[in-house]
């Protein structure tokens, strides 16, 4: 059985939903429901705190850390794969391999959401071999809100974007549909520790808002002195050899998403 902790969450909602239609035996309690002492299977963590951490800093930090402490300690289960973020990488060098050593520095505040994600996994990693991360970069698709991209297409409903980076900052961005699929396979028999869960492509702002100015029609601002934001390519060669893993491209599912008023 599964327990998806974090089910009302996006990433978590569509795991649910994933495993339904796979037919997997799975639950996902309720946030704040008793689950001490119940017997929860293989978890996987979905509970976290991502596009608002910067208004939230103390609850990024007891949901990627405290409330983790709170299952490690007082629950039954045989594994708990622990959804990390591929923002560990950010200084890191491209390509950004699992095994790699990551860098922080806590006198930055953007560093905050990371070094609480990396505490989350060395929590996990600490259990041996019951223990798993997986690092999704930019998840986009369906029921998305507040996100970078979710934000470009509304602005892009109404008639202009205006990015508030500049056109060279370059992320790596990965369907929701591709993230829930390996997910579920990861719990269910992955062999490794650490899993990278990304399109292993590093899309720039530029390409991105061009891409949806072609097909919306929408103008393209960029705020004067916009500073770039580069993340490092993420190696997905773990996941694609293990898995057969083959995540769809952001650009071409754009017009899916548009389309849907993602």
């Amino acid at each position: 059985m599964i327990t998806v902790l974090g089910g009302g969450g996006f990433i978590g909602g569509h795991l649910v939903r994933h495993l339904e239609r796979l037919g997997i035996e799975h639950q996902a309690p309720p946030r704040g429901e008793p689950i001490a002492g119940r017997e929860l299977g293989k978890i996987v963590y979905c509970i976290g705190l991502t596009a608002d951490f910067r208004q939230r800093p103390h609850d990024a930090i007891d949901a990627h850390v405290c409330e983790l402490l709170e299952v490690v300690r007082g629950c039954s289960f045989e594994s708990l794969l622990y959804l990390s973020s591929a923002r560990v990488y950010l200084r890191s060098a491209a390509p950004a391999r699992e095994d790699d050593a990551l860098r922080f520095e806590p006198l930055d505040f953007e560093d905050l959401f990371n070094l609480s994600k990396a505490m989350g996994e060395s929590i996990v990693l600490a259990l041996g071999e019951r223990g798993r991360v997986a690092r999704p970069s930019n998840v986009y698709g369906p029921g998305q809100h507040r996100t970078f991209l979710a934000m470009l297409l509304e602005e892009a409903r109404q008639g202009s974007i205006l990015l508030q980076s500049a056109l060279r900052s370059q992320k790596d961005y990965v369907h929701v549909a591709d993230v829930v699929d390996l997910l579920a396979k990861i719990a269910l028999g992955g062999r490794e520790r650490i899993y990278n869960v990304a399109s292993g492509v590093s899309v720039t702002s530029g390409a991105l808002v061009e891409a949806i100015a072609q097909a919306t029609g929408c103008s393209i601002g960029v705020l004067p002195d916009a500073p770039a934001v580069v993340f490092p390519r993420i190696d997905i060669e773990r996941a694609r050899s293990e898995f057969g893993f083959a995540p769809s491209f952001i650009l071409d599912d754009l017009p899916s998403l548009i389309a849907a008023g993602l």
